[in-house]
């Protein structure tokens, strides 16, 4: 069984006791949350898309708040004397799925 569901403006497809890490959300670490976004969920070969799916859940456990990696942004203009350093880590959360309800 898996669902795919919209997680902070982003769809991933998610089963039962997955981990993923999504755009940071909001909530103390070990607080249970829901996403009631499910655009499709697949059950034994059986497929509900769209209306089909008002009353669907996903619902997760939010396991840790964590920063990606560093991004370095390096921007020139030749001959221009023009040279702009400039980096980024993004801010995420992992969580774990811990249940599909249909």
């Amino acid at each position: 069984m898996y669902a795919i569901v919209s997680i902070a403006g982003q769809q991933f497809k998610v089963a039962k006791d997955q981990k993923l890490f999504v755009h940071r959300l909001q909530g103390e670490e070990g607080a249970s949350i829901e996403f009631d976004q499910v655009l499709l969920a697949e059950n034994e070969g059986n497929f509900s898309i769209g209306s089909g799916l008002e009353n669907a859940r996903v619902s997760a456990k939010i396991v840790s708040h964590l920063k990606g990696d560093k991004v370095i942004v390096f921007k020139k203009k030749r001959r221009k004397g023009y040279k702009k350093k400039n980096g980024h880590r993004q801010q995420f959360t992992k969580i774990e799925i811990t249940g599909i309800t249909l």
